[in-house]
């Protein structure tokens, strides 16, 4: 029997180290192999293909979408695209001007600079970048107080790659910088197919197409959940001595790792269920559903509230969380008379706060 926390890794946003190498192996490693994005993939390739005409480096690209869509790959393949190498970071891991200082100093001529989850790097480093990405130079304090005097070093032509989870945290003149772009959506379940043939093969799985639907249409829309998913169907069949995955054997082992029809894992049921059951389907506070699930609150927020609320079965309005009709009948539970009336006016209250909002 699975453990709870194999079974919330399989739709987390964040690997493991074994898992993040197997993932890595499976990624494409240009843009013709990478399914979906049609129109990012139609974009970067016309930026990437003027600038080898123009043999310069690339303008500094921007990729903002949820966790698993394919940003950090994309990085990859543009490093690949443009036969240059590839140095990476992170947002988080450049907190002082002078981490930031270390890397651009070191770069080389035509160097791709991946920085994921840029939003979230301080903001002495964030000023110092304006200048590295626009002048291609970046100014060394030396000393302190009166004292203290400006060095600039100049830095080799570099492209910087950005992704981001939450673009709106970028600021203006962040943004304002990057020659191009591209916001990424979610997968459709035919590209989620795609995905996960192209996974198959390279993993040497025998799958027929019932059962790449069956693990498609379980998959978030998020391709890495995809292959995650996959991959614990190999292992259902490998050791239940199934040599052919098909629908049936896909959802037994899906089914077994608490990953319903729709997506929905451990957790998002927890809440759903807490939310009608518990709260007669709200509404009801963040922090008091949190406690009731036995979660943190920010958990709740990040990590099962997208996705239930894109699905269309939880709403948050100004007064709390609330079920919806489909919260209810994905349960199983019929939805009493008064749950209808309460979502009803809430829902009202919230469209007429948003219409005040625009009138004013």
């Amino acid at each position: 029997m699975a453990s709870d926390a194999d079974r919330d890794s399989l739709v987390s946003a964040a690997g493991e180290a074994e898992e993040r190498a197997i993932e890595s192996a499976l990624r494409p490693k240009n843009l013709s192999d990478f399914v979906g994005q049609a129109r990012v993939r139609q974009q970067l390739s016309l930026v990437l293909e003027a600038s080898r005409i123009r043999e310069r480096t690339a303008d500094h690209v921007l990729l903002s979408g949820p966790p698993g869509l394919g940003k950090t790959t994309l990085a990859m393949i543009i490093a690949a695209e443009m036969n240059a190498p590839l140095r990476i970071s992170s947002g988080p891991a450049i907190q002082h001007a002078g981490d930031l200082a270390a890397i651009l100093s070191s770069l080389t001529e035509g160097e791709i600079l991946f920085l994921d989850e840029i939003h979230r790097m301080s903001r002495p480093a964030e000023e110092m970048l304006y200048m590295a990405m626009e002048d291609f130079r970046v100014d060394i304090i030396v000393g302190k107080g009166a004292g203290a005097t400006a060095i600039p070093l100049d830095l080799p032509p570099f492209t910087l790659v950005g992704a981001t989870t939450r673009a709106g945290l970028l600021p203006g003149p962040l943004r304002d910088r990057f020659g191009f772009t591209g916001h990424l959506e979610f997968y459709s379940t035919q590209e989620l197919e795609l995905v996960l043939r192209r996974s198959a093969m390279l993993l040497d799985l025998k799958i027929n197409s019932a059962g790449f639907a069956e693990i498609a249409g379980r998959s978030r829309g998020t391709p890495r959940i995809a292959n995650r998913l996959l991959r614990r169907v190999r292992d259902w069949a490998l050791v239940h001595g199934v040599e052919e995955i098909d629908a049936r054997t896909a959802a037994a082992a899906l089914d077994m790792y608490e990953v319903d029809a729709r997506g929905l894992d451990r957790l998002d049921r927890s809440v759903l269920s807490a939310l009608v059951t518990k709260f007669g389907g709200g509404p009801v506070g963040l922090s008091t559903l949190a406690i009731a699930v036995g979660e943190e609150s920010e958990t709740v927020e990040t990590v099962a509230e997208p996705y239930l609320v894109r699905e269309g079965l939880l709403g948050r309005t100004p007064r709390g969380r609330v079920a919806t009709a489909a919260a209810w009948a994905h349960l199983g539970i019929e939805m009493p008379e008064s749950a209808v009336r309460t979502g009803a006016d809430l829902f009202t209250v919230l469209a007429e706060d948003e219409q005040g909002f625009c009138d004013n």
